[in-house]
């Protein structure tokens, strides 16, 4: 696994981490040595590091010319995806859950974005028609996660819909999976796995369980 990483991003706030709250990193983690690029999508921090190498160009390695582009609606790819556009999830209620039974639910998650702090997030519980402000239950800081919350009365019927999205700067929203974007690449089953920052649903059942859903 190797990526090419601009020297700038290298110099400003790149970190090469040994430890994680008085321990060596794990396994799991990374061990011995990761690097830590903050608000750049995860594959750019790498686990095991071995080596750093230094060129005047990009090394055009496998991994980010096959997998880490954005592909474009004219059919060409944008290289390199590095930053982390707006981002929102649901995670309780979420996939795998269940609902014991209708009644009052609190519906919360994060949000998150590279371009600054997150200033909203709105949610919806009928699959995108109809968007309300959830609100904000940490102080947004740049680079971070913020955890939100929407307060739900769910009345047992099946398919209900729900979902949030995280607006960042005029005219971007974060992007519906049936979308694509001019700017990020196609979303969805045939655009950018890798780079995914498209809307998350997730949908109830009558018997409560909950599911991943395309609304």
């Amino acid at each position: 696994m190797t990526r090419s990483i601009p020297l700038e991003k290298m110099l400003k706030d790149a970190i090469l981490a040994y430890g994680q709250d008085g321990e060596a990193i794990r396994p799991e983690q990374g061990y011995p040595l990761r690097l830590i690029l903050p608000g750049w999508e995860g594959n750019t921090h790498i686990k095991g590091l071995r080596r750093l190498e230094l060129s005047d160009k990009p090394f055009m390695t496998r991994e980010e010319t096959s997998k880490y582009t954005d592909l474009m609606p004219n059919g060409k790819a944008r290289q390199f995806s590095f930053e982390m556009e707006a981002k929102s999830v649901i995670t309780f209620p979420s996939g795998e859950m269940k609902l014991p039974g209708p009644g009052f639910y609190n519906i919360s998650g994060l949000a998150w974005s590279a371009r600054g702090r997150v200033q909203s997030v709105d949610v919806s519980i009928d699959g995108g028609k109809t968007w309300y402000p959830a609100r904000l239950d940490t102080v947004p800081e740049p680079i971070s996660t913020v955890r939100f919350s929407f307060p739900w009365s769910w009345n047992g019927e099946s398919a209900a819909c729900y979902r949030a999205a995280a607006p960042m700067k005029p005219g971007y929203l974060q992007p519906d999976t049936r979308t694509t974007d001019g700017d990020r690449g196609a979303n969805g089953p045939f655009g950018s796995v890798y780079h995914l920052n498209a809307i998350q649903s997730w949908a109830v059942a009558a018997d409560g369980s909950v599911s991943n859903v395309h609304a």
